[in-house]
């Protein structure tokens, strides 16, 4: 089927759009692009119209054989030519192809009235399919506003979401932020308590307190503080001068920690106070040094920042007092210490120079530790003529034990007015120590000498054996079975023993200090004792009993913190008369 209409004016444009609407109609062409083809014809038709000239309108049906159509079916071809004024100009043909599902026969179209009221109805009936559309748009735009509204609720939904989600990150980073928080808190605090337990070991390592205070601020710089000014008060108690800051006055005089600075610290146990004239454009921290009775002394300090974090501050109120308390300690250990090492000292009296017998000895103090006052060494004439040679150790250390140490000394030599060998004089002390002091215990070893009497008599109880070096060099411990110590609960006659002792002997008495180590108990240090005996020739122990007594110290304690007391006496017989 082939149509054509001539167009050159309005009317014969709205005849051929009205018999395109109803052929396509008529050969079943959906309505939706019925209103597509008649709204796309018009608008070409009136383009046409503007341009002037006749136009020809072509309607076809076939079957698809274009792109956009299944294979076989038929379809309905608009075609519009232009004129040939239009077609000289370069115009070209315009088209559209429509499907036709529902196509029919060949359909007559009548001719289209030529009165208005005919055109008018034809238009109107043209049009029906346009209604049609616009029921279906009204179809739409029903569920493009249902779509819409649940649109909207949902966008409110999302919204609402949204903020919730917000919330909850909200939330989520604030307990965050306050872990992080916490966790920065307990890392500070656990630094600090680090801090504190290595500081105050180090500062307790030391009995002496002026290596307290130099560690002091070694210990503080830079972390803590930048500078550390440490002022101990003298012994005399005399308080501060015009040379120290205003609150360190204060600090000495009530005993708080103070703080001088253009602004208040808020520092917690802390006073604050004007700054210091000394250091006006400086924050300082004067801390006292507390004891049971006064201030020891002030620490001053200045803050490695701009000021101190309360937490720090705290910290260091609390490491000041446990250097107060280690300085103390310290002190008191020192004046102790002292007492009893110039007692002691005081006690070992001079040795006598028998005819015939040379007499060295050695006393060393601890080099550490309240070690003093237990061992003492003591020689001495009988009224028969005979020497008495004795070196003992008291138990315990410090002022109790030299007082002790004295007393048996002192009752030694009473006891030897009276005579008796020195198995009769150690079992007498043992019954004077066992009365006078229950919880006190000594050891001791005494050596008597004669000069009518080739032997030597000696006893001991609970104390190492004697070593001897005879004439020809050999060397010996002289092992016999002691007594028991000194003062023990339990009734003993502590028995002699007799060696003979040629001119040119030498015997060494020494207390456990000499020859006991920790790690190696005390028998190879005896051996040591023996092996440096023996190296000295006969010549050495005649001419320099003294410097043989160092000899033998030398070797033995360069291995040694000497961690006790050290007693050494050298009795030699003269080879020659």
């Amino acid at each position: 089927m082939t149509r054509t209409w001539q167009i050159s004016d309005v009317t014969e444009a709205a005849r051929a759009r009205i018999a395109t609407a109803r052929l396509a109609a008529a050969y079943g062409v959906p309505p939706v692009e019925r209103a597509r083809l008649t709204a796309s014809l018009g608008a070409q038709l009136r383009s046409c119209l503007t341009k002037g000239g006749t136009w020809r309108l072509t309607l076809e049906t076939g079957t698809a054989s274009r792109a956009g159509a299944r294979a076989g079916e038929e379809v309905l071809h608009a075609v519009v030519t232009p004129s040939p004024e239009a077609a000289a100009a370069g115009q070209p043909p315009w088209r559209v192809t429509v499907p036709c599902p529902e196509a029919v026969a060949d359909v007559g179209v009548g001719a289209v009235a030529d009165d208005s009221a005919e055109l008018a109805q034809a238009l109107l009936g043209a049009d029906e399919d346009t209604t049609l559309v616009l029921e279906r748009l009204a179809e739409q735009e029903g569920l493009v506003d249902f779509h819409r509204e649940e649109l909207q609720q949902t966008n409110q939904g999302v919204v609402a979401l949204h903020a919730e989600l917000d919330a909850a990150g909200r939330a989520q980073r604030e307990a965050f932020a306050a872990e992080r928080k916490a966790r920065t808190e307990a890392e500070n605090a656990r630094r600090r308590l680090t801090f504190l337990a290595d500081a105050s070991a180090v500062l307790t390592a030391s009995l002496d307190h002026h290596e307290i205070v130099r560690r002091l601020p070694e210990l503080l710089v830079p972390e803590y503080a930048a500078s550390v000014d440490v002022w101990l008060f003298d012994q005399d108690g005399d308080r501060p001068g015009p040379v120290h800051a205003a609150a360190a006055v204060v600090a000495a005089r009530t005993g708080r920690p103070q703080y001088a600075a253009a602004h208040p610290g808020g520092l917690p146990g802390v006073d604050d106070q004007p700054p210091s004239a000394l250091a006006p454009d400086r924050p300082l921290l004067c801390i006292p040094l507390p004891t049971r009775q006064a201030p020891l002394g002030v620490v001053t300090l200045s803050p490695p920042g701009e000021r101190w974090d309360p937490d720090d501050a705290v910290m260091l109120v609390e490491l000041t007092r446990r250097a107060s308390i280690a300085i103390d300690h310290a002190q008191r250990y020192q004046h102790n210490r002292d007492i009893a090492e110039t007692l002691q000292r005081a006690l070992l009296t001079e040795l006598p120079a028998p005819p015939g017998l040379t007499l060295a000895a050695r006393y060393l103090p601890a080099t550490h530790g309240l070690n003093i006052g237990g061992d003492w060494y003591d020689a001495f004439r009988q009224p028969d003529g005979g020497v008495i040679a004795v070196v003992g150790d008291v138990t315990g250390h410090g002022l109790r034990a030299a007082v002790m140490m004295s007393q048996l000394r002192t009752a030694l030599r009473a006891y030897a007015v009276d005579g008796g060998s020195p198995g009769q004089l150690l079992t007498r002390l043992h019954t004077f120590l066992h009365h006078l002091q229950p919880d006190l215990f000594a050891t001791a070893v005494i050596a008597r000498f004669h000069p009518d009497d080739p032997t030597m008599t000696w006893a001991a109880a609970g104390h190492p054996p004697p070593v001897l070096r005879t004439p020809d060099g050999g060397v010996r411990t002289l092992d016999a079975k002691p007594g028991a110590m000194l003062g023990i609960p339990l009734r003993q006659e502590i028995a002699d023993h007799t060696v003979p002792m040629p001119p040119g002997s030498t015997l060494a008495l020494y207390t456990d200090g000499l020859v006991e180590r920790r790690a190696q108990g005390i028998d190879p240090g005896i051996a040591r004792l023996a092996d440096a005996l023996g190296s000295f020739g006969p010549a050495e122990l005649d001419g320099d009993l003294e410097g043989s007594a160092d000899g033998i110290l030398r070797p033995m304690l360069s291995d040694s913190e000497r961690d006790d007391d050290v007693c050494l006496l050298l009795c030699h017989l003269s080879g020659t008369d």
